[in-house]
């Protein structure tokens, strides 16, 4: 509680305690969440018959005062003021007077603040998933250009099975389907009024937390006040879904970082999403996925520090709890930010088929077809069809050849039951055409996880 608010503190704060108890600077974020709340907060005081309609009515048109002030650049934020919710407070009751001190009835700042700052994430949480759809659009729409070109899929960063482009994007688009499950999820957890619980125990006045809670467009309202004051599940929440995306979006950069490498030259990032070097002319610097993988740790750091924060805290309310909303404010905007550039540099990047196709033709990615056409078609246990095709893979690189290049005949040398049909099998593009189990890579099964993902996004639509 502020002091100036307090009989039991008769003296001014000092100075510096103003700056380090202050938040106003970075919590006036939630402006917009404060003013809606405190609105619907003076409606049910209304309708309660707590306070009278012209009080209602000044409070309300004072409060829309409040905000054009703050959208145009005239409202001053004053650090006396310590939070947002005192700030908007002392504002109102200098445009109207007595009416403005009414608005609190029934209310704390512990309530009050829990109410700003889910309300803050909860829209936060859908923009984000509105983001993550556009991605996966962009996604879908390189997929469905790349079901026949050929890569190493690789273990270890070594090259080990020839899959498709599409099927190696499609794994992305399937992380980032969970993530946006994992945003909805805890919307709808989150989705719980806290007004009404007022500073840990509920309030003597009549209220109506289910009226209010329906105004601002809760589901619910929660059942326990004491838990509900301290609770900040839902900003962790937050910071651990955004964690987890980040986490992906770094994958998704390491990979492109070492694509657009010349080693691999698979991909080619356009000049807008690309930087030069300051003394070398010749290069081409992967800054914007570099910075998506440079930005996952600070939003890791977030989520451990608000974790540290809450590790400790007896209910209810404990002032450590102002530490909640900087991590979270941040990880936000660089989630916003990661997405948007990511979507952007994957729209206009450059696919080079041809150099992926180039690699498939190192590192013997049809050994395994061969060892499972020795145990099908030869007689052989698994295991001594991988010893014998372990032998034909070090023939092909003392003759510096691929596997998928040698004949039949040097083939017989090793096996004379082994037929002709396994020169095709042996070919990249049917040995990873023969991988048509479901969720597998051969394009009739790239081309059904293409659609079930269209018809996914459809339907959101």
């Amino acid at each position: 509680m502020s002091k100036v608010a307090s009989g039991k503190i008769k003296k001014s704060s000092a100075k510096i305690l103003d700056e380090f108890n202050a938040s106003i600077m970075f919590d006036k974020e939630l402006y917009l969440e404060d003013i809606e709340g405190s609105a619907a907060h003076a409606k049910m005081l209304l309708k309660q018959g707590i306070i009278d309609k012209d009080a209602k009515e000044n409070i309300i048109n004072g409060l829309k005062t409040i905000q054009r002030e703050i959208e145009d650049g005239s409202y001053i934020f004053d650090i006396k003021d310590e939070d947002i919710h005192m700030s908007i407070e002392n504002r109102l009751t200098f445009l109207i007077g007595n009416d403005a001190k009414k608005m609190h009835t029934a209310r704390s700042r512990n309530d009050q603040v829990a109410l700003d700052f889910r309300l803050f994430a909860l829209k936060k949480n859908r923009q984000i998933v509105d983001l993550l759809l556009e991605l996966e659009k962009i996604l879908l729409e390189l997929e469905k250009k790349h079901t026949d070109t050929l890569l190493p899929g690789m273990t270890h960063l070594q090259h080990a099975q020839p899959i498709n482009f599409a099927y190696h994007l499609l794994a992305y688009s399937s992380m980032f389907k969970r993530d946006i499950s994992r945003f909805e999820d805890s919307y709808t957890r989150g989705n719980v009024s806290p007004i009404g619980c007022a500073a840990l125990a509920g309030t003597p006045y009549c209220t109506d937390r289910e009226y209010e809670a329906g105004l601002l467009g809760f589901n619910s309202v929660s059942i326990n006040c004491l838990d509900t004051v301290s609770d900040r599940d839902f900003a962790l929440e937050v910071l651990f879904n955004i964690s987890v995306l980040m986490m992906h979006i770094s994958r998704l950069s390491e990979e492109i970082i070492l694509w657009s490498s010349s080693e691999f030259g698979f991909v080619e990032l356009s000049d807008e999403y690309s930087t030069s070097s300051s003394i070398m002319p010749q290069k081409k610097n992967p800054d914007v996925p570099e910075l998506l993988r440079g930005k996952t740790g600070r939003v890791y750091g977030n989520l451990i520090s608000l974790l540290t924060v809450m590790k400790g805290l007896p209910l209810a309310y404990n002032k450590d709890m102002q530490e909640d909303k900087e991590g979270v404010f941040d990880s936000i905007k660089t989630a916003f930010i990661s997405i948007k550039i990511l979507t952007e540099a994957l729209k206009t990047m450059s696919v080079k088929k041809e150099a992926m196709l180039k690699a498939t033709k190192k590192g013997h990615l049809s050994a395994t077809d061969l060892a499972d056409y020795l145990t099908k078609e030869c007689g052989y246990a698994f295991r001594d069809a991988y010893k014998l095709t372990g032998e034909i893979v070090g023939y092909a690189d003392d003759n510096g050849k691929d596997m998928s290049e040698l004949d039949l005949q040097e083939l017989k040398k090793f096996e004379p039951k082994i037929k002709e049909d396994v020169v095709d099998i042996l070919k990249l593009y049917n040995s990873m055409n023969a991988r048509n189990s479901q969720g597998g890579t051969s394009v009739k099964s790239t081309k059904q996880q293409i659609e079930y993902f269209e018809k996914w996004l459809n339907e959101r639509d």
